[in-house]
């Protein structure tokens, strides 16, 4: 007897091609013994509530789209309170977290990939009542991928992300804010000091480019293991500070004369102002207080 997939893409995502591959995709399921279900989203969210409302007898969700899409699935996952093995076929502008899953760039590959590979349990984000996948950033640059037009997006790809990102170099903003975490030893730490960027990331890729984290870790990112790789960017005192910086950010280098980096499972953020924040490239509010847990093997994934 087949067993029953859900297809979710959103048809918008990177340049709309999935429309030109559907059949195609489909018909690697339904040789994998998949009796496939597809629906398109229609809007922001429609992804998480499809997700959210699925049900129980459904072996597989695939799911395409670009990161956001992905966060949507797995915050609809997290809501319905039980786990479902996800498939994933990246058809976004960056596709930061299939890189670090190594999953292929092209949907005919990736669909193969999902009909023959194997589940993969990952750690999910939790951000106060919300989800993300791979990355909470605040500050300098994070305010690029959610306010960068779709349209520019799908013409530019990373160009669109750099011209826009270097607008706000006109304009630094910082944050006092106090930062409280459990270390890998597990005492809890404080750090207070002004940032100009912050992230907590579980990848090896983060806007298209190669995570810091990655490098600062020696390639020792494990999506697994119960623990995000937290980068924190201080207030640049001169224009020589802020190229210092900047270089680093674009060779993917550390400078813990201008960052902290840190591994750690829980985290709390507070600050007098509120602050920006976005999940997985998608605006996640301003508050003055988050809090950040590691929610370790959440998802199963399909990876090689």
């Amino acid at each position: 007897m087949s067993k029953k997939a859900l297809f979710i893409f959103n048809p918008h995502s990177g340049k709309g091609l999935i429309k030109n591959h559907l059949l195609e995709i489909t018909d690697i399921l339904v040789k994998a013994d998949y009796e496939v279900t597809v629906y398109p989203t229609q809007s922001r969210g429609d992804a998480e509530r499809k997700m959210r409302e699925r049900e129980k007898d459904y072996a597989l969700v695939v799911c395409s789209g670009g990161d956001g899409t992905l966060d949507e699935i797995v915050t609809g996952m997290i809501q319905s309170g039980f786990k479902t093995p996800i498939g994933y076929i990246p058809s976004g502008s960056t596709n930061d977290f299939a890189k670090t899953l190594k999953i292929p760039s092209t949907m005919k590959k990736a669909a193969e990939l999902i009909a023959r590979g194997k589940v993969f349990s990952c750690d999910v984000g939790r951000f106060n009542r919300d989800v993300f996948v791979y990355v909470a950033a605040f500050g300098l640059f994070t305010e690029v991928s959610y306010e960068t037009p779709q349209e520019m997006k799908n013409m530019l790809g990373h160009v669109a992300y750099f011209l826009e990102g270097v607008r706000q170099l006109t304009n630094i903003k910082s944050y006092l804010i106090k930062v409280t975490y459990v270390s890998e030893t597990g005492e809890e730490e404080v750090i207070e000091d002004d940032f100009i960027f912050g992230m907590v990331t579980n990848s090896h890729s983060v806007g298209g480019f190669k995570s810091i984290a990655g490098n600062v870790f020696k390639g020792k990112v494990d999506l697994n293991d119960g623990l995000f790789e937290v980068t924190l960017i201080k207030v640049p005192k001169n224009p020589v500070e802020l190229n210092s910086i900047l270089a680093s950010l674009a060779i993917a280098d550390i400078d813990t004369q201008y960052m902290y980096n840190f591994k750690s499972g829980k985290l709390t953020f507070e600050s007098e102002e509120e602050v920006a924040w976005t999940l997985d490239g998608e605006y996640g509010g301003k508050h003055t207080k988050v809090e950040l847990l590691n929610d370790k093997g959440a998802m199963d994934i399909l990876v090689k």
